[in-house]
């Protein structure tokens, strides 16, 4: 499979007085891929997650590196990968391009965690329907 991908609109509300993204909307952005990602290919919404199910997937490690600005009504599309599953980690790849240029790359680490009654966040093994799901984004070759 080629990846989970998913077109966003910069608007007005991404973007810094020089009408180009400032940086941390793109964190924003790479959360709502992967957010549109657990909804809309696997199955599985935040909101049943969070609120139904008990668990989540806060980020652990977040590292971009930032190529190309991004303005105010570009159309940036985002390529989501699974890089590596391990028991309750999830390490995907995300990439944003525009115009056939490369704008941001980001490595995101997320932990498969549950979420207590009382709060407690502990990580919890991926359960194999939903880790069967998630391979089919592994790159191919």
């Amino acid at each position: 499979m080629t990846g989970f991908v998913k077109t966003i609109t910069i608007r007005f509300q991404h973007c810094d007085p020089a009408g180009i993204v400032f940086y941390p909307r793109y964190y924003e952005m790479l959360n709502a891929v992967v957010e549109d990602w657990f909804d809309e290919a696997l199955g599985l919404s935040f909101r049943r997650m969070h609120l139904e199910q008990g668990v989540g997937v806060p980020a652990v490690t977040i590292e971009t590196r930032f190529l190309r600005p991004s303005r105010l009504g570009d159309r940036v599309t985002f390529t989501l990968s699974v890089r590596d599953l391990g028991r309750s980690s999830i390490h995907l790849d995300q990439v944003a391009a525009c115009g056939g240029e490369v704008r941001m790359t980001a490595a995101l680490t997320l932990a498969y965690t549950t979420i207590g009654p009382d709060g407690t966040i502990r990580s919890a093994s991926i359960p194999d329907a939903l880790r069967g799901k998630m391979v089919a984004y592994r790159p191919s070759g």
